[in-house]
């Protein structure tokens, strides 16, 4: 089913970074968002969810854009496998499962828990030595098994787990204080700040708290792109050195593989960014709070996708689109791509895209 055409008005309305009339650095202004998903019932729209994205090429070029991806925004977990790659620029060393999860935001199910309780115990470390916030466990199954046994919230259910116990290894590692070790001014904090820097090419543009108590900076989806386009291309075949031996692989490198390699690690069974890891070879790939998803690809394109909403249904079918429109093939993704609206247990309507996408004008680089 064609996505319905939008009234004049409805596109009007959204403005776009690609004609160079804003730029992230307007402070006080509404993001120019456009309407990325539609959810039709019977032919008619019924709810419209408006954002912003963005495709970037391995040089960091724009590719096309929707709405405005210049715009600074929070990108919540979507930031984990960068402040991983800074963690192994540390000095943490764990096996590829262990390092997938310190860039997830798990299902909460007993291998991420177990996960996360082996990084602490390798490092003589234990849960009270976490200080992220308590939560149930994310994923619904997991959830439901775990109040099933008389379970309660914890900080090693919570999603963010294997990060923190992470973060706390790095500092064991380091000799850094363990205790405050989420400190904006603790050196852990300032090595990751240092490197989402680097790796998005853009200093913040605010800071705040993310959910679990981390250090959180307002970037744009070009640097997020950016970033993860680094990441993918990065977790290529391993080289080999000259003494005939294999090359040290970058963090950047090593994270991009554990992520690859174990996608249930990222997120858990029944989630589409493990689905997606799955099903399209050589991506990596992690979604955020309040609708954000990132995909790097092992060419080193990008794309980024912001809902404005916060919405989580719209982030995926928006992502899939800029992927088909960068020559990707999607068709694996079709069950993760859309979804259909049900009436009395019948499809009688469609969550899609619509043609949202058009090239950069003027957008400086």
């Amino acid at each position: 089913m064609p996505a319905p055409a939008l009234s004049a008005a409805q596109t009007a309305a959204t403005g776009t970074a690609a004609s160079g009339s804003r730029t992230a650095t307007e402070s006080g202004t509404l993001p120019r968002h456009a309407p990325l998903v539609l959810a039709t019932r019977d032919g008619l729209v019924e709810s419209v969810h408006y954002g912003s994205a963005i495709a970037t090429a391995a040089d960091g070029s724009i590719l096309a854009t929707a709405g405005d991806p210049l715009a600074p925004f929070y990108p919540r977990s979507s930031l984990k496998p960068l402040q991983a790659v800074a963690m192994v620029r540390a000095g943490l060393n764990l096996p590829a499962d262990l390092l997938a999860l310190t860039a997830a935001s798990h299902s909460g199910g007993a291998k991420h828990r177990g996960g996360t309780q082996r990084i602490l115990t390798m490092h003589g470390l234990n849960v009270g030595d976490l200080e992220n916030s308590t939560d149930l466990p994310y994923g619904t199954s997991e959830r439901e098994d775990w109040l099933r046994t008389g379970f309660h919230a914890t900080q090693l259910t919570q999603n963010c787990s294997g990060k923190h116990a992470a973060m706390a290894a790095t500092c064991v590692i380091n000799g850094w204080p363990v205790k405050g070790y989420l400190d904006p001014s603790h050196p852990l904090q300032q090595l990751i700040g240092t490197t989402v820097a680097e790796l998005t090419g853009e200093e913040p543009f605010a800071r705040s708290t993310d959910g679990c108590g981390t250090p959180l900076f307002a970037l744009t989806l070009r640097g997020m792109a950016r970033a993860f386009g680094t990441i993918a291309a990065a977790a290529a075949p391993i080289s080999t050195s000259d003494d005939g031996g294999t090359a040290p692989l970058l963090a950047e490198a090593a994270v991009g593989l554990a992520m690859r390699q174990h996608p249930d690690m990222v997120a858990g069974e029944r989630r589409d960014v493990t689905e997606l890891m799955r099903l399209l070879p050589g991506a990596v790939a992690k979604d955020g709070f309040e609708g954000v998803q990132l995909v790097g690809l092992p060419d080193g394109r990008a794309v980024a996708v912001k809902i404005s909403d916060g919405g989580d249904r719209a982030r995926m079918p928006a992502t899939v689109h800029v992927l088909k429109s960068l020559g990707v093939d999607t068709a694996p993704l079709a069950g993760v791509g859309t979804a259909p609206v049900l009436g009395g247990g019948h499809k009688i309507g469609l969550l899609q895209p619509t043609d949202f996408l058009s090239t950069p004008v003027n957008v400086a680089l």
